[in-house]
């Protein structure tokens, strides 16, 4: 608690006696206490100005002051981030909390127009079986769960992770493989392009993380793990409808195939994003 002290020369004058303010300056001085924002004085002229109400019994329910109203504004906004009609229809893998940092670890994948029109190609042939697709805003290989950090662990757990991956060189992957995904909650399905090439040193480079996620007491990678860009998602459980059109949709892939530079990667850094941060830790080029 900071306690502010007046000057000697403030409080004391005329050998030692406190000087004595003038009518005019008290009156000054507490016409500015009245004016001061936030006190009681005005929320009861806030609680005023609004119209009261009253129960069945007749008695008279006073609004709730405003200043009152403002401290929970900010559990309202969280509220309805975690409304799944704004998302989509996605809903949370686990309850949002306060200081809680969903984070995970990625490769990358920066898609050309070319990448992105052969998704549309794929989500229209899915849509003409009646199964609506929505293409994923970004695209990228999973290392990593999703887990949740408290934000004063994520610094420490950053540096643990670029120490993991520094002895890591740039690697070529290839994904050109038709496969159907769901998550763990089977509540999303998801379209993906399953690694053909490059999956012995994304195992390593996984191996590399569940090390420091394992120092942190947090869930590891699954068990035998399909690599995979995820192309589009929809609401529910429709894998064993998407799996039936794999063949037809693998066909799209193959002709939309430019000399196979659709699908190919060069995993180049490796990602880490918690919350709204993201880190990236540089692969080292041979």
């Amino acid at each position: 608690m900071l306690v502010n002290y007046s000057s000697s020369e403030d409080e004391e004058s005329d050998g030692g006696r406190k000087r004595r303010r003038s009518g005019d300056e008290a009156e000054k001085t507490a016409g500015s206490k009245r004016s001061k924002p936030g006190t009681r004085n005005d929320q009861i002229g806030d609680m005023q100005k609004k119209p009261s109400r009253t129960n069945e019994s007749g008695t008279r329910i006073l609004p709730v002051p405003s200043s009152i109203l403002e401290m929970f504004k900010e559990d309202s906004v969280e509220e309805a981030s975690s409304d799944s009609s704004r998302h989509g229809g996605r809903i949370r893998s686990f309850r949002h909390e306060r200081g809680n940092w969903a984070t995970y670890v990625y490769l990358p994948y920066f898609a050309e127009r070319d990448f992105e029109e052969l998704a549309d190609r794929l989500i229209s042939a899915a849509g003409a079986h009646g199964i609506s697709l929505t293409r994923m805003e970004e695209f990228h290989i999973s290392l990593s769960q999703t887990v949740v950090l408290r934000h004063h662990w994520i610094e420490p757990f950053v540096l643990s992770l670029k120490e993991a991956l520094a002895p890591f060189s740039r690697f070529l992957c290839v994904a050109d493989r038709l496969n159907v995904y769901a998550n763990q909650e089977k509540t999303r399905t998801f379209l993906g392009l399953e690694v053909t090439l490059g999956q012995d040193e994304l195992v390593h480079v996984v191996g590399a993380i569940d090390k420091t996620l394992e120092a942190s007491r947090l869930a590891t990678f699954y068990q035998n793990p399909s690599f995979h860009i995820s192309l589009a998602w929809c609401v529910g459980d429709h894998k064993e409808r998407l799996e039936g059109l794999c063949a037809q949709l693998q066909g799209i892939v193959h002709d939309s195939e430019d000399g196979g530079e659709l699908t190919r990667l060069w995993a180049e850094d490796i990602r880490c994003k918690s919350g709204n941060k993201v880190f990236s830790f540089q692969l080292h080029r041979d």
